[in-house]
């Protein structure tokens, strides 16, 4: 039996950086209210060793189209991670968006088994296009979308668990 594998990507990505997007009108707004500068939001991180809030947007964008760039078999749209503000933010996040709804669902849907290949300084993975989605794709996407949210929040900014799954 096929996996939809568009069904299970494309659309996940699109609620998910459209809630994203949503997150960060709130905490430019909770920034205004309470005088906080928006660079110790932008700057905020977890714990030292993990990325900033800026980092971990761009890695959500770059899993979403790495994913259609690699199963699509695609070009890819560069974006050279220099976003410093809000604004900046935004506008990757509706690149990334406009870039996702460019891939046709017959581009990916059908290529459960074919064979992804990630190179990485520490070495090389190689996927089938399910596992690769399944096991790898959605899990990091998340992984990011969730520092995202959860820096936002050890700040103060006003938001919730409703504003994480958006649509609801």
């Amino acid at each position: 039996m096929a996996t939809d594998l568009h069904t299970l990507t494309a659309p996940t990505f699109v609620r998910a950086l459209t809630s994203l997007s949503k997150i960060l009108d709130k905490a430019r707004a909770f920034a205004t209210e309470t005088g906080m500068p928006e660079q110790e939001l932008l700057r905020a991180r977890l714990i030292e060793d993990m990325g900033n809030l800026v980092s971990q947007i761009q890695r959500v964008s770059d899993s979403a189209k790495g994913c259609m760039v690699r199963l699509g078999e695609v070009e890819n749209v560069v974006m050279e991670d220099n976003e410093t503000t809000f604004d900046d933010l935004q506008a990757r996040i509706q690149k990334t968006i406009d870039f996702v709804n460019t891939v046709p669902a017959e581009a990916i849907n059908g290529r459960e088994d074919a064979s992804v290949v990630l190179k990485f300084p520490n070495g090389e993975f190689t996927f089938t296009g399910r596992d690769y989605v399944l096991g790898f794709v959605l899990p990091n996407f998340y992984f990011h979308v969730t520092t995202a949210y959860d820096i936002l929040r050890m700040k103060g900014v006003p938001i919730g668990k409703r504003d994480y799954l958006g649509g609801i």
